[in-house]
């Protein structure tokens, strides 16, 4: 089968980064400038669509034909401009990404980066990031550039020449990258699952635009409301000026260091009065409900939709999507009863009586952000949702019985664990009682080898329980959990041991193996987690440890260390993904269009009253051979606009 390696070079005056590339393609300017591309290992040629050049018709085939494959790092960007410059949609199936390619080795999400560790010869230029700002952003007009709104090839014909050099070395950079991963090549499952992500990112989800524009409208008065009533009582002139506040407060008698959430939670604990109001004014103003709204805005394309959510394989460690523009991962949930009511005051504008009947406008518009997302007209939103997926795996994984049982019957893992852990009857805790919150926030902290500072990041301590209670809470759900508790321990030893020794070992159903300077950990499913570079040393306890590179949380590829119980999160959390991907695909196999997937949650589109929660609830939990005994459950329901 033929290859055709591709690199873009393009420009439109809607932000990519902000807006996504299928809004970034529906601008007026929008256009490709350059088009490089080679057939297999032919040489690399280019197409200066600036200066007038056109695709060949045999290129136009090319493009066309699902049995050419089509290749570039991020490809989603190329089949999505393309698509527009031919003015036909080109389906996903006969597209590779070598940047998926390249995550799942866990390399970094960049070319240039993986061109470095990988020491390719054709790395990219350095002049890159300069000339992408010269030629495909727009510039500021100017009376020293005439005013011009964007730089054209005949301002700097000189730079243009090496612009189309940079994106010539583009494509041999990423030809290079793909052959030094030839042995790594995406399996056809997960080629599948790209495939079903990107029809997931083209068919995008339904956004009520007049809701989100009055829900901005909303916050801007609410804001402005809340400034004057601050500028009244302090006289300050800057709302967001932490020095004129802190001297505002030291004059009234309060000193503080810090105006962070925490802190501002605490001093307004402690004072009362004008100043205690001034504090939650300040604390309202830093309240940011409205910036998914803004995202939402920014990125809804002609049909109303808002497309490119999700990252697939985002996630390098676990191979989890990733959310991308309007970061649905993340949505806050939904806790007023009378959600409905909320929805149709902001939407009708009648903001006023959101202000008189709830305490915060900005928390009912932060709870209201689900609901910007709507099906259809005739259709409706059914919501499948894995119940407790990632304690299932865990407890299915290291062979604890009790909870395994538990799942299989009642599913109420909180009132078990604290029976467990307190050796009483599950009938005598009621869902007040205190036993329950322990048996709660333990099981919410300590699954991943958390101790008593997971317990009080979980909020341990504002749930009333006592900084004496946490470590024998901690004790006491290791002691019940010993199965759970020695597969940390257990998976941990393999790691270090498979890259000590350089040979297979087997812990239950997963494989390490270290092979090519790369530890991998072979799931159920086959699909393999990729730690680069492991190095074993002496970590601060004097015991060996085990450190890798990889993306770090600060977003730097960089040396991490890890251990037993962190690598059995990204187990369970790469299973738990496995699972899901499983459920879309039996899905889509059944014909329902998935709008939307966070985490262990599906959303589908369909026309009304078609389908029941228990259709969708059924098949989601149609489960792989590889996982015929894993205690699963799914609950869902239905919604005129997406909630939770």
């Amino acid at each position: 089968m033929r290859t055709l390696s591709i690199d873009i070079e393009t420009f439109s005056s809607v932000n990519l980064l902000k807006s996504g590339v299928y809004a970034y393609t529906e601008s007026q300017d929008f256009e490709i400038l350059l088009f490089a591309y080679a057939f297999d290992d032919e040489e690399v040629r280019i197409i200066d669509f600036a200066k007038g050049e056109k695709l060949s018709g045999e290129l136009v085939d090319a493009l066309k034909d699902e049995n050419i494959i089509k290749t570039a790092f991020n490809a989603a960007f190329e089949r999505i401009c393309l698509s527009k410059h031919l003015n036909t949609k080109l389906s996903a199936t006969s597209w590779h990404c070598t940047q998926v390619q390249s995550l799942m080795v866990g390399l970094p999400t960049t070319l240039d980066k993986v061109g470095q560790v990988l020491d390719v010869n054709s790395q990219k230029m350095k002049e890159g990031k300069s000339l992408i700002k010269l030629f495909t952003l727009p510039c500021n007009p100017t009376e020293k550039n005439n005013f011009k709104r964007r730089n054209l090839p005949e301002d700097n014909l000189e730079k243009w020449e090496i612009f189309k050099n940079y994106c010539i070395n583009d494509v041999k950079c990423e030809m290079e990258i793909r052959k030094k991963l030839m042995n790594y090549s995406i399996s056809d499952d997960e080629l599948k699952l790209y495939v079903l992500d990107q029809e997931i990112n083209d068919r995008g989800i339904l956004v009520d635009v007049d809701f989100v524009y009055n829900c901005l409208k909303c916050d801007l008065i609410n804001k402005i409301k809340i400034k004057n009533k601050f500028y009244k009582l302090t006289n300050l002139n800057n709302t967001n000026s932490l020095q004129q506040l802190k001297s505002y407060l030291y004059e009234n008698g309060v000193e503080t260091k810090k105006l962070d959430k925490k802190s501002v939670e605490k001093l307004i604990e402690k004072t009362e009065g004008e100043v205690s109001e001034v504090l939650k004014l300040r604390q309202s103003l830093s309240k940011t409900s409205v910036k998914k709204y803004e995202s939402m805005e920014r990125c809804i394309c002609e049909d109303r939709r808002v497309h490119g959510l999700f990252q697939f394989y985002g996630a390098s460690r676990t191979g989890r999507w990733a959310g991308r523009l309007v970061q649905v991962q993340n949505l806050p949930q939904n806790h007023i009863k009378d959600l409905n009511l909320a929805r149709e005051l902001v939407k009708n504008g009648r903001y006023e009586d959101v202000e008189l009947l709830y305490n915060s406008t900005e928390d009912i518009l932060s709870q209201l952000i689900r609901t910007a997302f709507v099906p259809r007209e005739g259709c409706e939103f059914i919501v499948g949702d894995f119940s407790a997926i990632e304690a299932r795996v865990l407890a299915w994984m290291a062979g604890e019985k009790w909870r395994i049982n538990t799942f299989k019957s009642h599913g109420k893992i909180y009132e078990a664990s604290a029976s467990q852990m307190f050796n009483i009857t599950i009938e005598e805790i009621t869902r007040e009682s205190d036993l329950r919150q322990k048996g709660k926030i333990a099981e919410l902290a300590l699954g991943y080898g958390g101790s008593v500072g997971a317990l009080k990041a979980m909020g341990a301590l504002e749930m009333n329980l006592k900084e004496e209670e946490l470590m024998p809470l901690v004790q006491k759900w290791r002691r019940v959990n010993d199965n759970i508790t020695k597969f940390w321990w257990n998976v941990g030893d393999a790691a270090i041991k498979a890259v000590e020794y350089s040979s297979p070992v087997r812990v239950g159903n997963l494989i390490f193996q270290y092979k090519d300077d790369i530890l991998f950990i072979k799931l159920p499913s086959s699909r393999k987690l990729a730690y680069r570079s492991p190095r074993l040393g002496i970590n601060k306890f004097g015991k060996t440890s085990l450190t890798y590179m990889g993306i770090s949380q600060n977003k730097k590829y960089e040396k991490i260390e890890t251990y037993g119980p962190k690598l059995v999160e990204n187990i369970v959390q790469g299973i738990s993904r496995d699972i899901l991907a499983n459920a879309m695909v039996n899905l889509r196999k059944k014909g329902f269009e998935i709008v939307m997937h966070v985490h262990d949650e599906v959303v589908v589109e369909v026309e009304k009253r078609k389908f029941s929660v228990e259709d969708v609830c059924n098949i989601m939990t149609i489960l792989p051979d590889y996982a015929a005994s894993l205690p699963l459950k799914a609950e869902g329901y239905t919604c005129e606009f997406y909630k939770k």
